[in-house]
């Protein structure tokens, strides 16, 4: 037994060919952000201040589907979510259709602690986070030229992207720089301390080009966000696939009741999901990491209290 640490920066179809300006960005935040965990970690913080200190600055990177590099909705605004939970107690926050928060997972482990409920949305939850003086920010704070391009983008080929998804060639069509980008992703991230005492976060903007009001698998606890005493979860992908196979607590339900590895667990549940929708990292009481996904690639990282880090893509 030893801690353990796991985090994503969004699952899709992220070409092999990402030019350096891209690729670089994302990954240096991957290693910030680890190493902050690690350092919480080894000075004792709580899983549940571990995950929410990390989202909490994925959620700051504009290069990041959640907080500041939040996606656009049909309308061109921004509406994110978020979701904590705690594994030994299984108390969870979770938060929706937020326009202004800054740190949407900061809000959710506020609904966590500090209400008699779990899930908190649009009005009611800006409200709410008003009343507890979290930082607010005016819309243009979330919204970038980038994902201003990709909401364009979506709109031509009129469809709602997964985290990114190409936009679809035309013939006709002369290739712009913003075409070699790939889609920015939802945040998550996973961890145990030396006690086997478990928590898992995950925050997202949602899909490029959404209805307003849509509510994907982020908040939605034990679809992409799910933790008990044996394992916690972060999922990130197409939210409508992560909620109809209920991902994250398949992956624990596997390992509960029928003994699976974690790494046996999170296989079988992403095989069984649709192809090219879902990714996960997973981390068990005992320290043992894993992060699997059926999508091209998927910005992730971890790092145990034996020696093993990684920060990988494909």
């Amino acid at each position: 037994m030893g801690w353990a640490i796991a985090l994503h920066g969004g699952a899709g179809d992220i070409p092999v060919d990402l030019p350096n300006d891209k690729r670089a960005p994302r990954e240096a935040t991957l290693r910030r952000c680890l190493d902050l965990g690690v350092a919480a970690l080894t000075a004792n913080r709580s899983p549940l201040d571990v995950v929410e200190l990390v989202v909490r600055e994925l959620e700051n990177c504009p290069h990041f589907n959640a907080g500041r590099g939040s996606v656009l909705t049909t309308d061109g605004t921004v509406e994110m979510e978020a979701s904590i939970m705690d594994g030994t107690t299984k108390r969870c926050g979770a938060v929706s259709g937020l326009t202004t928060v800054v740190n949407p997972i900061s809000l959710a482990r506020i609904v966590m602690e500090k209400t008699p409920h779990i899930y908190l949305a649009f009005d009611g939850a800006e409200a709410f986070a008003r009343e507890q003086g979290l930082e607010t920010r005016d819309q243009s704070y979330f919204i970038t030229e980038q994902n201003i391009e990709r909401l364009k983008q979506a709109k031509e080929a009129n469809r709602v992207q997964i985290d990114y998804t190409q936009p679809q060639p035309v013939k006709e069509q002369v290739p712009t720089s913003s075409e070699g980008d790939s889609q920015i992703g939802t945040v998550g991230c996973i961890a145990v301390d030396g006690n086997g005492n478990l928590a898992t976060a995950t925050s997202t903007g949602g899909l490029v080009n959404k209805m307003v009001g849509r509510i994907g698998d982020t908040p939605v606890i034990g679809a992409g966000t799910y933790a008990n005493t044996i394992c916690a979860i972060s999922a990130t992908g197409k939210g409508e696939s992560i909620i109809r196979n209920t991902i994250a607590r398949d992956v624990a339900a596997l390992m509960e009741y029928r003994g699976l590895s974690v790494k046996e667990a999170a296989d079988l549940v992403i095989a069984n999901a649709p192809e090219g929708t879902v990714g996960l990292v997973a981390v068990t009481d005992k320290g043992d990491v894993a992060m699997t996904f059926n999508t091209t690639g998927m910005f992730r990282a971890c790092a145990t209290e034996n020696g093993h880090s990684e920060i990988s893509i494909w």
